[in-house]
């Protein structure tokens, strides 16, 4: 990798063509300027499904809809900020339900958390009581260790 942002892209669609090994299928993406790259290789898979629901509540439980009548596992996306936390009514109800639901939110660089950067809460553990793995993905370095982390 040359520079960050190839290194970006490869870990995106490293990412999304590893969750369609999973068996994700399609992903709901509620647009916001931190998880375009995200979406970009989503949209860009040949296999993956996606839809687009600018609210994230409704994006989250139009997903738990989508998991409840296919049975597979379906991705939320979504940006940095509050936006992810409109998603915990939704997953909670994952959780009640026992259902597959991947919650992917895109959080602003480590280096900007908790230091009073605009439209950042903190994103870390913020589903804790609601989902079963939690995981914060590295800054993408471009390393073949980094892509498979």
């Amino acid at each position: 990798m040359t520079n960050h942002s190839d290194a970006l892209t490869q870990q995106v669609f490293t990412f999304a063509s590893e969750l369609y090994a999973y068996g994700v299928r399609e992903v709901v993406i509620s647009p916001g300027s931190r998880s375009t790259p995200l979406a970009i290789a989503f949209e860009a898979h040949p296999k993956i499904k996606t839809w687009i629901h600018p609210d994230e509540r409704s994006a989250a439980f139009f997903a738990l809809g989508l998991i409840k009548g296919s049975g597979k596992p379906v991705a939320i996306l979504c940006t940095s900020g509050t936006a992810a936390a409109n998603y915990t009514p939704a997953i909670a109800e994952c959780q009640i339900s026992r259902v597959p639901m991947i919650v992917l939110t895109s959080d602003r660089p480590h280096e900007l958390r908790s230091v009073g950067a605009p439209q950042a809460i903190n994103q870390v553990n913020m589903f804790s009581n609601y989902v079963n793995f939690q995981f914060d993905l590295p800054i993408a370095d471009g390393t073949e260790q980094m892509l498979y982390t």
